[in-house]
């Protein structure tokens, strides 16, 4: 008997052993899948057939599948694929779309084929859009039709963008100066008060619209605002720049100079290309 206790003991401990080396591999296992099902979720250049592509163009609870067969037709346009046209109506309507995320890719996708008068026309109805997003892709997608018509968006995008309180309330800010953000990111909220008598107060978010950074927030924390009331200044991120300056190296006026000039010197928050592109925008206006 007591020769074979360590033996049985032995095969206790290895059972063990053998449970948690598979839990620990299925654990690794899940942590390597999980961000890969992620990425594949979320990444729009996976290829599609053009079953797949015409069923998420017309799917209206998926916004990502749509933007997806949006990227996707717009890499077909980009490598020349005329079989792409049976889709432009699509896109046309998809930039009527009450999604503000499909309008913003809409408007892109409508800046890859500049021979087509229905996408130009498509692109002058959003620059009036309330998105600035959209209005921004729109703005930039126009330069591709030799058309100046988002130039005044085009100027916006170089300046801090003044973000609006949508309800009246007391504000509670979450974020700090210089704070980065992205269209989407949670700003702050606004507690307002109760609707009804027996109801307590209401908290609505208030969410960045555009890319950037947090420059300077125009309303203390705790202080009651309006609804409608600037509240935050949002400083614009490097890419917005960066397109906005390369557009305007195209379409730009002499009146947009003082726009570009702040970029002309080394800024501690942008890369070398900012300075470099707006010194040659800058000379392109001067000669205009």
């Amino acid at each position: 008997m007591n020769s074979e206790q360590p033996s049985v003991s032995a095969q206790v401990k290895s059972g063990i052993a053998r449970k948690w080396t598979y839990a620990v591999l299925a654990l690794a296992f899940l942590f390597v899948l999980m961000p890969f099902l992620f990425w594949q979720a979320t990444w729009f250049g996976k290829p599609l057939t053009d079953e797949e592509v015409a069923k998420d163009l017309a799917d209206r609870e998926h916004p990502r599948k749509t933007q997806h067969a949006l990227a996707q037709i717009a890499d077909r346009i980009i490598r020349g694929d005329p079989s792409v046209q049976r889709w432009y109506p699509h896109v046309v309507a998809l930039a009527r779309h009450s999604a503000d995320e499909i309008r913003v890719t809409a408007a892109w996708v409508l800046g890859q084929d500049n021979t087509v008068p229905a996408f130009h026309e498509a692109l002058l109805l959003l620059q009036k859009d309330g998105n600035p997003m959209v209005r921004r892709n729109a703005a930039l997608s126009l330069v591709r039709f030799a058309d100046s018509a988002g130039r005044a968006e085009l100027v916006a995008m170089l300046e801090p963008y003044a973000l609006s309180s949508p309800h009246a309330g007391v504000l509670k800010q979450r974020l700090k100066p210089d704070d980065i953000v992205n269209p989407g990111t949670l700003l702050g909220r606004v507690v307002a008060p109760a609707s009804r008598p027996a109801s307590s107060s209401e908290e609505h978010e208030i969410r960045s619209s555009v890319p950037g950074r947090v420059e300077r927030w125009l309303s203390g924390d705790g202080a009651r605002i309006v609804s409608g009331q600037p509240i935050v200044l949002l400083a614009p991120s490097e890419e917005m720049v960066w397109e906005a300056l390369r557009a305007l190296y195209l379409v730009g006026e002499p009146e947009d100079l003082s726009a570009v000039e702040r970029y002309t010197r080394p800024l501690s928050d942008f890369s070398p290309r900012i300075q470099q592109q707006a010194l040659l925008t800058a000379a392109r206006l001067r000669r205009e």
